[in-house]
């Protein structure tokens, strides 16, 4: 039975992405399969708190390897719908042309009928992957090929 373990841990460390779950799952390790104790693995090995150490171990014994994840929070459900921001994501990232917060805005108020602040907005962009664009610096007083060339020292 602890050789099953042992390779179940082992895998789910190995294909886990994120790395909060990847530390609790070398918690797990440490303190199942190689019988250390939990405070010392927590304070010394992952600079964690001993409370920390005994949430997870405990969440572990409870719930199996899907303890160790996060769970949903709970929050104020957003007033636009998910499948209506995807919708404008959509339209947004099919767009040949730039935008601007603005823009983006007013898109989500006509299909919504729902405001929301700039900082929100750039917030959303953040998130769904947007970058802002920022025109190219032009010096005006830039010196043509030919005078740079008769600056260059020969």
């Amino acid at each position: 039975m602890l050789v099953n373990t042992t390779t179940v841990i082992n895998n789910a460390y190995k294909k886990e992405k994120d790395s909060n779950v990847k530390e609790r799952i070398l918690l797990v390790r440490r303190v199942k399969i190689d019988k250390q104790e939990a405070a010392s693995v927590a304070e010394n090995e992952l600079n964690r708190s001993r409370w920390w150490a005994y949430k997870w171990l405990h969440r572990f014994d409870k719930q199996g390897l899907d303890g160790l994840k996060d769970k949903e929070r709970s929050g104020r459900p957003p007033d636009v719908p998910k499948d209506v921001m995807i919708e404008i994501r959509q339209e947004l990232a099919d767009s040949n042309t730039g935008w601007d917060f603005r823009q983006v805005m007013n898109l989500i108020y006509k299909k919504t009928g729902v405001r929301y602040h700039e900082v929100h907005i750039y917030r959303l962009l953040h998130n769904w992957g947007f970058k802002s664009k920022v025109s190219k610096k032009k010096f005006v007083n830039t010196a043509s090929p030919k005078e740079k060339k008769r600056f260059k020292k020969e």
